[in-house]
Formats: C-alpha cells, structure tokens, sequence
C-alpha cells in the first residue's frame, strides 16, 4: 500500500502540536512535528487567546514539512470549544478572542435565564449549563456592548478562525459549533430564538460544513511562507473531543469513553441526542459527532487541577515530574482527603493549592500537605467523580455498558486508570494517548478515501496501536470510599 501523509493540528489548552501521519500497509504511524506553549495572556482584567502566536506555531510546522519534502495530502485542525473569534466587514480579526476561563461570565447564565428559561434553553441544545459557554460569552459581550461583537461581520470558532487564516474560506464545522449551546442538535441548525436575545444572527457565522469536508487551500500567502503548493484543508472534527471519540478503538457500540486530559469528558456515543428530565436534572451534554452520532456526555475537570498544582511547586524550585508525582500518590494514605474537582473553587483560583485545602477545610477533612498527599487527593476525587457520572450514563444508556475506554493524554497514567477501573467497576482499557491527533488524521484519511467509514477507521487504529487493559480490584474498598465521597460532595464552595 502506498504511504500516504497527513498533517494534523491538535490545539489544547495549555499546550498545541503539529503531527505528521502517516497510513500505510493496513497501519497509522504519528510522528510530533513541533510542539509548543498555548499561552492565556491576562490583561485589561481578562484572559485572552493570543491566535496569531498559534497561526505562527501552525507556519513553523508546515515550514518543517516542506523543508523535509514530505507531501502531506491534507491538513486538519482541533481545538477545545466554546471560544470564538470575530471577524471585520474587511476580514479582519477583530481582536484576541477570549478565553472560556475569563471570568466576565459569572453570573451570565442566571442573566440569559430572566429572558429564556433555564429549561427552554436545555431543551433547544441539550447542552450542559457552564458559564463559559458560547452562548453565554456573547450575552455578556452584547450586554457590556462589547464593540468588537457590534462590528463583528463574522463568527468564527477557533478551528474554523485558524482554518480561515490558512485558506481565506470561512466556515463553521458541526462538531465545534454544538458545543456552543446555540446549535439544536435535532434540526443541526443555530436557533433563532437564542440568538434574538444576544443580537446574533444566523449569517454571521460561516458555511456550515461537516467532518471530512473540504475548506479551501492554502492561499498563495500561506504557500509563500511554508513552502508548500495548494494543499487542501479538511474540516476535520473541530472539537478535539469529538476527534479522540472518533479514535476510540471499540469493537462494538456498549462502551462509554473518558478523554482524559487538561479537561476530563466522559460520556457514550449514540445515534440521537438524549433531551429529557433525568439528563437535565443531571445537566449532561449532547454534542456533535462524526457520521451524524452524538456524544452524550459530561464535562469534569480533569488534570487541569494537578497541572496548576505543578506550577506552584515550580514556582518554589520543586520541579515535579510526573513519575514522582505518580510515586507519591502511590506512597500517601488512600482516600484521606476527597473533593468535588468540579467545584466552582478550582474553576480558576489564584492558588490551586489553598483552593484545596479550603475545600478540605470546609468539608472537615485532613488538609493534604505534601506535593504527594494533595496528588493522592486529585486522583482518588477525580476516581469518585468518573464513578459517580459513570454511574448516571449506565441508567441513562440505551445500552449496557460494557467496557470503558480511556482516550488522550491522561491515559497514560497507569496509577489514575486502575482507580478509575476499581471505582466504575467495569474492564477498562487505556489508549490510545494521541486520540485527538488520531481521530484527526483518520477523518482526513476518510476524506482521502483511504477508509469508508467510523467502524474502519476503528479497525485500523486497533491494530496501530497499544493499548493496557485493567480489571476491577479492591471494590468493596472502593464502594466504602465512594460513600466517604458523597458525604464530602459539595457544589457550592
């Protein structure tokens, strides 16, 4: 089989990478091309995305490629939801775009709520409520009369931003534009109705386009500073979760899928969005996927707790890598501390540390103190919380669930799976890491016409990967915990 080349963008929130991919003889090979820092710059009291150090990073890859020769066939883009750009009449950006973790969102959804109900607004979207969705980020802009939205001309989510600057098209992807809670996942269309209040209309966002479309090619000005000719650049699934889902290596449809990374999204893949009383109540999430499926889902912080632990440490000379993090939590009293990691205190506290420690505080528990006791505490709460959504899909599943799959950059983390796997109680099988990166290539291999659809792709990132299986230990203990949990749970800290 002739080998053939792909370049993928995998945008996080912390960090972005450019991977070359490479599909060939019934296999997938990634190989990192450049990675770098996804940098929020705080200033003027709010933290902004900087696009264009990104677009730069984006140049720099490309620039790699051409300068080795390879003949990439196609690009693609991922990023996390929820943020925009906008853009001038002149097609022009009109600023940074914000960043979903400024916090000019408080407070907004109790805001939009006194124009359309709470329950009005679930029932359109099937979005889980979070202050920092699109919806609600422009609410806010519309109401501060936020002057880059009244000029804005266009709308565009970050993937579709970045695939703009690349290529002069402007479109809007599916899979990223449903996290936005504007999208109604029954008609696939924004809604009127919600975008009235917030002085938006359904134009000022680009074609709607669908994984494995085209968007354009590289313009001549792209070609000029990487040294590449017309490559075409695929809508891929813009939002990298739904990217990594699309990578799940499952053998059949009875799994649920944890991408575990900066931030934590455990749900099912189902054919239809689930809108009703229970997933309200438990305010879950549906969101766009490949080949018309929806992601049911719910969004938890994830390593975002511990990645902001290790910064403070660095600060005071202690470097942590996370092998000794690992062995530290390993090393430190089980379940002695445990915490709701998505209480609003660690949203994005000046200190992850005494946000922890404020937490135990409050819920009258030891204060963990040492880098591997406050390490221990992350992992074992972030156990219980999988357990505890994991608990709610299994109700709500049209479908046992059989096994769970733990996909992205957490999943390295052999500690982390095997609580994971005691405290759900089913098999659980890790990997791949490079999820989004994957998914990624394998829908622009799809638009390629390397494979015909979702189940292929599977089947052929089965066999190019690794993945580590783990059964089940310790459940009784586990089970204990759990109640230990739920007595310390608390959304109000």
């Amino acid at each position: 089989m002739e080998h053939t080349y792909f370049f993928a963008v995998d945008l996080g929130a912390t960090s972005g990478r450019t991977i070359l991919g490479c599909l060939g003889d019934g296999k997938l090979e990634l190989k990192e091309v450049t990675r770098f820092p996804n940098h929020i710059i705080e200033t003027c009291g709010h933290c902004y995305w900087d696009i264009y150090a990104l677009y730069r990073e984006i140049i720099n890859g490309l620039k790699t490629i051409a300068k080795d020769n390879i003949p990439i066939r196609s690009i693609g883009i991922d990023t996390w939801g929820v943020d925009f750009a906008l853009i001038g009449k002149d097609g022009e950006l009109l600023r940074n775009p914000y960043c979903y973790r400024d916090p000019h969102t408080v407070g907004a959804p109790e805001e939009y709520f006194t124009h359309i109900p709470r329950e009005r607004v679930y029932d359109i979207t099937g979005i889980q409520i979070m202050n920092f969705n699109s919806l609600f980020q422009l609410s806010t802009l519309h109401r501060n009369h936020c002057t880059a939205l009244e000029a804005a001309d266009k709308i565009l989510f970050m993937p579709d931003a970045l695939g703009y600057m690349l290529t002069g098209k402007m479109v809007t992807e599916y899979t990223i534009a449903s996290t936005s809670q504007i999208l109604n996942p029954r008609t696939k269309r924004f809604e009127k109705e919600l975008l009235d209040v917030v002085g938006v209309r359904e134009e000022q966002f680009g074609r709607f386009v669908f994984p494995g479309e085209q968007i354009g090619v590289l313009t001549e000005e792209v070609q000029k500073l990487t040294g590449l000719g017309a490559v075409p650049v695929i809508s891929v699934a813009g939002h990298d979760t739904a990217s990594a889902v699309a990578a799940v290596p499952a053998q059949n449809e009875n799994f649920a899928y944890l991408s575990s990374g900066t931030w934590s999204l455990m749900g099912i893949e189902v054919k239809d969005a689930i809108i009703n009383k229970e997933s309200y109540e438990q305010n879950f999430t549906n969101e766009g996927g490949v080949e018309g499926t929806t992601r049911f889902l719910k969004n938890i912080c994830g390593m975002w707790l511990l990645e902001r632990c290790r910064k403070e440490w660095e600060t005071t000379n202690n470097s942590y890598s996370y092998t000794e993090l690992i062995d530290a939590a390993l090393a430190a009293p089980a379940f002695r501390s445990l915490i709701n990691p998505d209480a609003p205190c660690f949203q994005n506290p000046a200190s992850m540390i005494k946000a922890i420690a404020g937490y135990c505080k409050q819920t009258g528990q030891p204060v963990p103190e040492t880098y591997g006791e406050i390490t221990r505490c992350i992992f074992d709460s972030l156990s219980m919380r999988y357990k505890q959504i994991f608990s709610v899909l299994q109700k709500i599943a049209p479908f046992p669930i059989e096994k769970l799959h733990i996909i992205g950059g957490g999943s390295r983390n052999n500690l982390l799976s095997q609580f994971t796997c005691n405290a759900v109680g089913v098999p659980v099988m890790a990997g791949p890491s490079e999820g989004t990166a994957i998914g990624n290539i394998m829908l622009q291999a799809k638009a390629n016409g390397l494979v015909n659809d979702i189940a292929a792709m599977r089947r052929l990132i089965s066999t190019s990967v690794e993945t580590v299986s783990f059964e089940p230990q310790n459940t009784t203990q586990w089970e204990e915990a759990y109640h230990k949990y739920l007595a310390c749970y608390r959304e109000d800290i």
